[in-house]
């Protein structure tokens, strides 16, 4: 009887010796001019795409030139909608990505699954990316470092309209969490934001948040009329 209890209880050296091995991605294969460009390494910085206004359809380029980047889902929600062959139920993901340094985009997908509709939701966040004018605009502080906006901006989402005001260095986001996620991704530390309209709705308050980061390129300081 104990030489039978010890042959069942060793383990089976054939099955432990399997080692599963994650399948690898395919390679990079640029589908576009400026695809081939990056990866040839004729462009390396994501600054060259954005001043000549350059038209990114591939995710690939941000993974070369920000590989850094951060994912966070900002709200998942169940769409419906009724067809003749009966009702339909969807999900409908809203993710945001950033660096924290300056770059940030948010994009939303619906799909049948949770998880397809994030990481999809996560491929046109990438391709919605926008470069964030950071700087220090509180007239409190005055330090000169990129810890909060350069100055007022208001953006705007459906029915949530957002201003987004400088803070001095220390005062934090303040602000709902929604609002929170794409500051924190583009690097913005200190910030006082003003929503009106239906704040709950945590995809328009992200998205009126990064309206109103874009909208900040149309204005320009005193200092950068040289430039």
């Amino acid at each position: 009887m104990s030489s039978n209890t010890e042959n069942r209880s060793e383990p089976r050296r054939g099955r432990d010796r399997r080692v599963r091995r994650r399948p690898q991605p395919p390679e990079w294969i640029p589908r576009t001019s400026l695809g081939e460009a990056v990866k040839n390494g004729l462009i390396t910085t994501i600054e060259e795409i954005f001043q000549n206004n350059y038209k990114v359809r591939e995710k690939e380029i941000f993974d070369m030139l920000l590989p850094n980047m951060k994912e966070e889902v900002v709200d998942i929600n169940m769409v419906q909608k009724q067809t003749d062959a009966g009702q339909q139920s969807k999900f409908k993901a809203t993710v945001c990505v950033g660096n924290d340094e300056g770059y940030v985009g948010i994009g939303s997908i619906k799909h049948k699954e949770v998880g397809p509709a994030i990481r999809k939701s996560i491929n046109r966040a990438k391709l919605n990316i926008i470069p964030v004018k950071r700087g220090c605009g509180s007239w409190e502080c005055n330090c000169g470092d990129n810890h909060s906006v350069a100055y007022n901006s208001e953006g705007k989402m459906g029915s949530v309209k957002v201003r987004l005001t400088p803070a001095p260095k220390g005062t934090g986001l303040v602000c709902s969490d929604a609002a929170k996620i794409p500051l924190r991704l583009a690097g913005i530390k200190d910030c006082f934001v003003y929503i009106k309209g239906n704040s709950k709705n945590a995809e328009n308050t992200a998205k009126a948040v990064i309206n109103a980061l874009k909208n900040a390129y149309n204005t320009m300081a005193p200092s950068e009329w040289g430039r």
